[in-house]
């Protein structure tokens, strides 16, 4: 029989390691946020109808703005560059194809099928991939400050 001696470090190490993994348990786990692309790739926007400034300030008091609905494509593999709302509101729906939308927090799939809708706020900050073989189009309307 043979006999192990412990020795003062040995004698704790249990401890340590069930302290070490407390602590691991305790702390927050941080996830990276995401960030898209900086350019925009194989990407078409074509103007279907406009509010003129004049409208809005006489329909609602909302001066310098305009009202718009474009149709928005993505070519197979293009991308839409990462761009804010903090002063466009607008709204977003598919009706070709499928986008994936990126977020700091994370992506999501939206698809022509039911009309997948996006909301964009003052907060919305995102991007779009097409990452599939076919284009892809969606609505989009948005209020949209005058160029002065």
């Amino acid at each position: 029989m043979q006999t192990i001696k412990v020795t003062p470090a040995l004698k704790f190490l249990p401890i340590g390691i069930a302290i070490g993994v407390a602590a691991a348990v305790s702390i927050p786990k941080v996830q990276a946020a995401l960030t898209g692309p900086t350019e925009h790739q194989g990407i078409g926007v074509d103007l279907l109808a406009e509010l003129a400034p004049e409208t809005l300030q006489a329909t609602i008091g909302l001066e310098g703005y305009t009202l718009r609905m474009r149709a928005v494509g993505v070519a197979p593999g293009g991308q839409i560059a990462q761009h804010s709302h903090e002063d466009r509101p607008g709204i977003v729906t598919m009706v070709q194809g499928e986008w994936v939308e990126g977020r700091p927090t994370g992506e999501q799939t939206y698809t022509a099928d039911g009309f997948g809708t996006i909301t964009e706020d003052e907060k919305t900050v995102h991007w779009v991939y097409n990452r599939t073989d076919a284009p892809t189009t969606a609505l989009v309307c948005d209020i949209a400050k005058v160029p002065e």
